[in-house]
């Protein structure tokens, strides 16, 4: 997967406790939501919330995801370079990734990509973004 997919160095930090976790976070395209592995937030002990409604999973082929529904979500402040925003994730099992960032990421921020040299640019960040890199910069005054 080298040449066709990113791995995004990014921190994922817990809302309630505000540990923070490096993870290498794959930038998906095909991937229409953002997601966190299962296994991953157990062994960081990160705390979920359950959805009123579960939400089917399909994978490219059209059948359902063997890793069932996603019936929860981890609520996060994601890191990278000098952007910070809070999201939810989808928790469900990912494999050997930690965490995806998915179409609805890359279309809300926009990044710009140098696959030659495997670097990401945040060139534009939506609101949200903009408001954590404030409130970073006045936890850190």
């Amino acid at each position: 997967m080298q040449g066709t997919s990113l791995l995004l160095p990014v921190e994922v930090g817990t809302t309630d406790t505000s540990e923070l976790h490096f993870v290498k976070a794959l930038l998906d395209c095909r991937a229409t939501g953002s997601f966190i592995d299962r296994d991953f937030i157990h062994s960081k002990g990160m705390n979920t919330q359950t959805l009123l409604h579960n939400i089917l999973v399909f994978n490219v082929d059209s059948f359902p995801n063997e890793a069932g529904q996603i019936s929860k979500v981890v609520d996060i402040v994601l890191h990278y370079k000098t952007r910070s925003e809070r999201m939810l994730l989808a928790v469900s099992k990912l494999g050997k990734h930690s965490l995806i960032l998915g179409y609805n990421w890359l279309k809300d921020h926009n990044p710009r990509i140098d696959w030659e040299k495997r670097e990401v640019e945040m060139t534009y960040c939506p609101l949200q973004c903009e408001r954590g890199r404030t409130l970073q910069k006045e936890q850190t005054c």
